[in-house]
């Protein structure tokens, strides 16, 4: 009998979200996107939303288009108002999340609004469309926190299954093109684990509270943090707070959290493994595509019956 093999994924790059102002004002920490989108294929952008003064983000994303994308938000503390052009409406609260299809066009708004203390944080995640979904008709799922299934393991470990799933929970956003898994990981103060991960997936996680370290002890790999206010931190040492953390193969990722223990989101998904032509928020497989959807955001035919 053949006993199966592991390889355990290490990490491929370390970055730190940079500061941007996106919207009407909002002040937010991007971990990728209008960049290179093969290595995060069939996700194209990541945003940490995350402040405790209104003025830097209480003007929101005023109406705005998408095409040819999926965008997931999922908040944290604080809400978010929206509205869209099919007329629905809503409000986000913590826990909450909104998984968007596009699809052939959709015209939107988001308003965050802090809680009793004034935060607000969240993130948004936007996943491509392969080119024969892109022009689908456009859908919601707005998912309460009370519906997100929480696993907690026997070493303390919770885990709140977004999308996919994880030791025998699924989350509850279906039917969504990339067949994403997308965790929201906390760990006990030192505690080591594996998580497993299909080997045909690209994945990716991102630290948000404490600090945890990605490595296999059997093959240690010395990969810098490519931030230059981090002076050439070795990824041996624990990740912190808005570090973004891309995987290369394998079928499972080792992680240990520090002293104060870590929280961190973990995402994968299938390559799409096609062309990418992308302007602002629409993105689509050819320049000719995307110059189409332009005229018809100008003409007025955009959004389709």
């Amino acid at each position: 009998m053949t006993i199966p093999t592991t390889h355990v994924r290490q990490p491929q790059r370390i970055t730190t979200s940079q500061p941007m102002v996106e919207g009407a004002g909002v002040h937010l920490h991007r971990g990728f996107g209008f960049g290179e989108t093969g290595p995060f294929d069939p996700f194209l952008l990541f945003d940490d939303f995350r402040n405790e003064d209104p003025q830097r983000y209480a003007n929101g994303f005023p109406w705005h288009p998408h095409r040819g994308i999926e965008t997931i938000t999922y908040v944290l503390a604080g809400t978010v108002d929206h509205a869209d052009s099919l007329g629905n409406s809503g409000q986000l609260a913590a826990g909450d999340i909104q998984w968007m299809t596009a699809g052939s066009g959709i015209m939107h708004q988001e308003m965050p609004h802090g809680d009793a203390t004034g935060r607000m944080h969240g993130f948004q995640l936007w996943a491509n469309l392969p080119a024969k979904h892109k022009m689908t008709r456009p859908r919601y799922q707005d998912i309460s926190a009370k519906d997100v299934p929480t696993v907690v393991d026997d070493d303390g470990t919770s885990v709140r299954v977004l999308c996919g799933d994880f030791l025998g929970e699924r989350g509850p956003v279906e039917g969504v093109a990339a067949d994403p898994r997308y965790l929201d990981i906390s760990l006990p103060p030192n505690t080591s684990r594996s998580i497993p991960i299909e080997t045909t997936r690209h994945a990716f996680a991102y630290v948000f509270a404490g600090s945890v370290r990605f490595k296999d002890a059997s093959d240690p790999r010395d990969v810098r943090v490519e931030d230059p206010m981090n002076h050439g931190q070795s990824l041996a040492e624990f990740a912190g707070n808005r570090s973004l953390v891309l995987f290369d193969q394998g079928d499972s990722i080792r992680v240990e959290s520090g002293e104060e223990g870590g929280r961190f989101l973990l995402v994968s998904g299938e390559p799409i493994k096609e062309p990418v032509a992308w302007r602002g928020p629409i993105v689509m497989n050819t320049q000719a595509e995307l110059q189409q959807a332009w005229r018809e955001l100008k003409d007025g035919s955009f959004i389709k019956p």
